[in-house]
């Protein structure tokens, strides 16, 4: 059994939507720390380029996240040590699927660190999760596949609402 560090982390991402890779992390981050920031961070200069708004990401992490006592949702728009800063919070949450996950995520936790002396803790994703991606559910999805595995009930939901007008096209008038 692990034991907390009796510390908060945050655990960052554009979740469009979440996973259940996402949610392996999550789950296992929650009983290492004492708290858990799921932190939906937004670009102004992306907008448009997420099948799902802000709002809508932030609804979903809501409804998968609400079984976990431990976890909050948040947003925000700036560098993510700004938010770590004004948060009063010094450890990043960051999956891992692959090696090249790493490289990239490990360029990323040296800026951090050396930016807002912020630390990076890295979580495997299980197996079972290594080849599930975010925009890979929603190109399923999109085809009307089924994604029930990949996702959570909220996630899937929401890609289903999401993809429905392209099922029901209105009826010419």
């Amino acid at each position: 059994m692990l034991h907390s560090l009796h510390m908060n982390a945050v655990f960052p991402g554009s979740f469009d939507p979440i996973t259940n890779g996402h949610m392996d992390v999550l789950a296992r981050a929650a009983k290492i720390f004492d708290h858990v920031t799921v932190t939906v961070m937004h670009n102004a200069r992306k907008q448009g380029r997420h099948l799902f708004t802000l709002e809508e990401r932030l609804d979903i992490l809501r409804a998968a996240t609400s079984h976990l006592p431990n976890v909050s949702v948040d947003s925000f728009g700036g560098l993510l040590v700004d938010y770590m800063q004004q948060q009063n919070k010094g450890i990043i949450v960051r999956g891992l699927r692959a090696v090249s996950d790493y490289e990239y995520e490990l360029q990323i936790a040296h800026l951090n660190r050396q930016l807002g002396e912020v630390e990076t803790v890295f979580i495997m994703a299980a197996t079972r999760w290594s080849f599930v991606s975010s925009s890979m559910a929603r190109e399923i999805a999109s085809y009307q596949g089924d994604i029930s595995s990949m996702v959570p009930f909220a996630s899937a939901e929401a890609l289903r609402r999401k993809f429905a007008p392209a099922l029901n096209p209105a009826a010419p008038e």
